[in-house]
């Protein structure tokens, strides 16, 4: 948990998710996801590009990772999977980007996936992974802002 001073200067307490990009292939980025500086899983998304640095127009609808940056979280549900997800606001060109289970870059569509292990192109033990990441997110969720950082 981290203490941050908001625009009215009032501080608010917030858990900051850490992304971490690590592996780029044609197909994927494999990264790794942490919390307090605790390694909590890793993470799949479609490939990185490098959208922070341009438009719109080299985004590629369904293959591609969202931009680099910090991103408010929270959880709401899901008509798409019919249950309670979390959810990245205000992406830049994207809408609807969660964090769920799943194994390859045909399962994301934009989101973030998350397993225990990985191999080429895909994380192992999604729903493992993801129920550990799910837990302790929403532990915090009515407690605090949460945020999650991609670099």
């Amino acid at each position: 948990m981290h203490v941050m001073q908001n625009a009215n200067n009032s501080y608010i307490c917030a858990m900051e998710i850490i992304l971490i990009r690590q592996i780029f292939t044609e197909s994927s980025t494999i990264g790794s996801i942490y919390i307090n500086n605790d390694f909590i899983c890793f993470s799949l998304e479609d490939p990185d590009r490098h959208l922070e640095k341009k438009t719109n127009k080299s985004k590629i609808y369904g293959n591609s990772a969202v931009p680099r940056g910090k991103y408010e979280l929270i959880i709401n549900y899901s008509n798409k999977f019919k249950k309670l997800l979390p959810l990245l606001l205000n992406v830049p060109y994207f809408k609807g980007i969660r964090i769920h289970p799943g194994n390859t870059p045909a399962d994301t569509f934009g989101c973030i996936l998350c397993g225990t292990q990985f191999a080429k192109d895909k994380v192992l033990k999604s729903r493992l992974a993801y129920i550990k990441l799910f837990s302790i997110i929403s532990k915090a969720h009515n407690k605090e802002k949460i945020f999650i950082t991609i670099s």
